[in-house]
């Protein structure tokens, strides 16, 4: 949690019984402040946001080329929150582990993107579930994106 020391101008006085010698020469307060209660996420509404549907695809693509190791995850670190991001790599590092115990290297799949379903359980949040049909195998990419800040953020995504 960020936090930020206020300093404040206040006028030195002693209390009553105290010698002076004991009196702080300060004359500066500090406190912590938790920035976060001034300085956090604002929510956004919908009507304040761009149209979600190309963000989710991309980041449904994005998000099968990293588990495959073909992109970095950093690139969508900018859309997605850091409880997304920490439960990405997890998913990362057990892909890559897959990969190494089978010889493998991280290789661009070929898919591509079918059909994307949206619903807003309420004003400035989208769930989707997006379909990435593979060679092998058919995907569903989960993904909930929450407004904050003016922009769209992945607060969930899941691959099944």
């Amino acid at each position: 949690m960020p936090s930020a020391l206020l300093a404040v101008d206040a006028p030195v006085q002693t209390p009553e019984g105290v010698p002076e010698q004991h009196v702080l020469p300060s004359r500066v307060i500090r406190a912590r402040i938790d920035t976060d209660d001034f300085f956090g996420h604002q929510p956004s509404s919908t009507s304040e946001l761009p149209d979600p549907v190309p963000l989710i695809e991309n980041l449904a693509r994005c998000v099968i080329e990293i588990l495959a190791g073909a992109r970095e995850l950093d690139q969508i670190a900018r859309w997605v929150t850091d409880d997304v991001h920490r439960h990405l790599v997890r998913r990362v590092v057990l892909s890559a582990r897959a990969r190494s115990a089978k010889g493998q290297r991280a290789v661009r799949p070929t898919f591509t993107v079918g059909s994307t379903r949206t619903c807003e359980p309420r004003d400035g949040v989208v769930e989707a579930v997006v379909i990435v049909r593979g060679r092998s195998r058919v995907r569903a990419v989960a993904i909930r994106l929450e407004g904050l800040d003016r922009r769209w953020r992945a607060s969930a995504i899941t691959v099944l």
